[in-house]
C-alpha cells in the first residue's frame, strides 16, 4: 500500500535480448490486454492510463526504455493519499504478461508490427515531458513543495502564504485545533455583518485564514496537487488571477447566502482552479487518454466535497461559487491556450474577465441585505428603555405610593410596551430563525414583565399582600425567560 503526495510504484527491468523497438511493442500491446488506454507513445516509451477502479481513481504508467533496461512508473492520477497496492499490482501484471507475450512471439513477427506501429510514433520525444505528471519530477524531497521553480512559482508561493498567515494566528494565541469565530473574524474572516459593514477586503483577506490545522493541510493538499497538474498549463499570470478572482467569487457567494456565518479558507479559490481544469478537459488541450482518467479523478474529488460540504459548519457556498466561476473562466482561457503566442487572445479574455467579476462581486456586495447591523444597532434602544422601565427597583424604600405608581405606569408599564412595539418592527427585517426566535422571547419578556407591574400597582393601591403569590410566578417565568435569552446570544 504506496502512501504519498500521489501514491506510485517504480520498477526497473533489464532490456535482455530484445531490441527498444520489440520492447516498445510488447510492451504497448501488454497495456492493451490490461484494458489500459494508451497516450503518447514516442521512440524512447509511452505513456498509460489505467480504469477507474474502487481501489483507485485511475493511475498513470510511465514506460521509458533506456540502451539496456526498462524503466517502470505506475502513479495515481487523483488526489488520494493511499493507493492501496494498485500501482504494484500494474507494474507485476505489466511484467507478467509482457514475459508471456514475449515467449509467444518470434522476432519476425515483432518487427512486421512495430513496423506497422512506427507512423503513429512521435520521433525524438522525451517521454517525460508527455506525461501528465512531468512537473513532478522536479520534486527531490518534501520540502521541494514549497520552493518555487519554473513552471511551479505561483503555487507554492501561495502555500507559503497560508501556512505564514496560519503561524501568525497560531502565535497570537488562538487554538490551532478549533478557533472560535470571533478570533477568525478579527484575522479577517468573511463575515456578513462586519464584511458589508464597509470592511470588503474580508472578501480577500478570508481566502488565507483557515480554521484549524487539519482545515489547513486539506485545503494546502489540494492546492499542491492541482497546482502542479494546472499552474504549468496556465503560467504564472493565468493560475494567479484564477486563484484571486475565484477566491473572490467564493468568498462573495458564502456573504450572499449566509446571514451570520463566519467563512473561511481557500477552498473556494482551490473549487476555482478545479473549475478551470474541468473547462479545459472538454476540449483537446489535455491528450484525450490522460482527459479521461483526469476527468474521474476530478469530478470524484469535487464531487465528493461537495457532497461532504452538506454537513454544518462547511461553506458549500464558496465551494460552488469557486467552482461555477472557474469553469466560466476556464472556457475564456480556452482561446488563448489553443494559440500562446497572441498576445491579444492571452490578454483580453483575463482583462474582460477582471471587469465582469468586479461588476458581479460590487452588485453583490451592494444589494446584499445586511439587516443584522441594523438590527444590533437598534436592539440598543431596546436596552435603553429597559433600563427606564426598570428604575422603579431604584426608587428609595421611603418612596411615597404616588412616586412608585408614576414609575410603574408612566415610566415602566410604557417603556415596555414601547420595547414590544421596537422589537416587533426590528422582527420584520431579513433575520436568521435565531434571531427571530430570541424576539418572541424577547416580547414574552417585555408582557411578563408588564403583568407583573399592573399587579404590583394594584397591590400598592389596594394596600394588600394577596397578589405576591402571583408576582412571585411572574418573577420566576421571567428569570426562566431570562435564562432562554442568555443560551441563545
Amino acid at each position: 500500500m504506496a502512501f504519498g503526495f500521489s501514491p506510485k510504484f517504480e520498477s526497473e527491468l533489464p532490456l535482455g535480448d530484445l531490441t527498444r523497438e520489440q520492447f516498445l511493442l510488447l510492451g504497448i500491446e501488454s497495456a492493451k490486454k490490461l484494458g489500459w488506454d494508451i497516450g503518447t507513445v514516442t521512440t524512447n516509451g509511452f505513456v498509460a492510463y489505467s480504469k477507474f477502479s474502487m481501489s483507485s481513481w485511475s493511475e498513470e504508467i510511465i514506460v521509458k526504455v533506456y540502451e539496456e533496461r526498462i524503466s517502470l512508473k505506475s502513479e495515481c492520477t487523483g488526489s488520494q493519499l493511499f493507493d492501496w497496492g494498485k500501482n504494484r499490482s500494474n507494474i507485476e501484471n505489466f511484467i507478467r504478461i509482457l514475459r508471456d507475450l514475449k515467449q509467444q512471439s518470434s522476432v519476425e513477427e515483432l518487427n512486421r508490427k512495430h513496423e506497422e506501429l512506427s507512423s503513429t510514433i512521435i520521433k525524438d520525444e522525451n517521454i517525460v515531458s508527455a506525461t501528465l505528471y512531468s512537473g513532478k519530477e522536479r520534486f527531490k524531497n518534501f520540502f521541494s513543495l514549497f520552493l518555487p521553480t519554473d513552471g511551479y512559482f505561483i503555487t507554492p508561493i501561495l502555500i507559503d502564504l497560508n501556512i505564514a498567515v496560519f503561524i501568525a494566528v497560531a502565535l497570537s494565541g488562538v487554538s490551532i485545533l478549533s478557533p472560535d469565530g470571533q478570533a477568525l473574524v478579527n484575522w479577517g474572516a468573511n463575515f456578513r455583518p462586519v464584511t458589508l459593514d464597509g470592511q470588503a477586503w474580508r472578501l480577500f483577506t478570508s481566502c488565507f485564514i483557515h480554521i484549524g490545522i487539519i482545515h489547513l493541510l486539506m485545503n494546502m493538499y489540494a492546492l499542491a496537487y492541482v497546482g502542479v497538474l494546472l499552474e504549468p498549463r496556465l503560467g504564472r499570470i493565468r493560475f494567479s488571477f484564477t486563484y484571486l478572482f475565484t477566491g473572490l467569487i467564493a468568498s462573495t457567494a458564502s456573504l450572499w447566502w449566509h446571514d451570520v456565518t463566519v467563512s473561511a479558507g481557500a477552498s473556494g479559490a482551490i473549487f476555482g482552479l478545479y473549475g478551470i481544469f474541468l473547462s479545459m478537459l472538454t476540449t483537446d488541450l489535455i491528450e484525450k487518454s490522460a482527459r479521461k482518467a483526469l476527468l474521474t479523478s476530478v469530478i470524484i474529488f469535487v464531487g465528493y466535497n461537495l457532497l461532504n460540504g452538506l454537513k454544518e459548519g462547511i461553506d458549500n457556498a464558496a465551494h460552488l461559487g469557486g467552482l461555477l466561476s472557474g469553469i466560466i473562466i476556464g472556457f475564456t482561457f480556452i482561446p488563448g491556450l489553443r494559440d500562446p503566442d497572441e498576445l491579444d487572445r492571452k490578454i483580453k479574455p483575463v482583462f474582460f474577465v477582471a471587469i465582469f467579476i468586479f461588476g458581479i462581486i460590487l452588485a453583490a456586495y451592494k444589494t446584499t441585505p445586511n439587516d443584522i447591523v441594523k438590527y444590533d444597532k437598534r436592539i440598543n434602544e431596546f436596552i435603553g428603555m429597559e433600563e427606564m422601565a426598570l428604575s422603579f427597583y431604584q426608587l428609595p424604600p421611603s418612596a411615597s405610593s404616588e412616586d412608585k405608581l408614576y414609575e410603574l405606569n408612566e415610566r415602566g408599564i410604557y417603556y415596555w410596551k414601547e420595547c414590544i412595539k421596537l422589537t416587533m418592527e426590528l422582527d420584520k427585517l431579513d433575520l436568521p430563525e435565531l434571531v427571530h426566535g430570541r424576539d418572541e422571547l424577547l416580547i414574552e419578556y417585555c408582557q411578563l414583565r408588564i403583568k407583573s407591574y399592573e399587579f404590583i400597582a394594584q397591590s400598592i393601591r389596594e394596600n394588600t399582600n394577596q397578589y405576591q403569590p402571583k408576582i412571585d410566578s411572574l418573577n420566576k417565568s421571567i428569570e426562566g425567560v431570562v435564562g432562554l435569552l442568555k443560551k441563545k446570544q
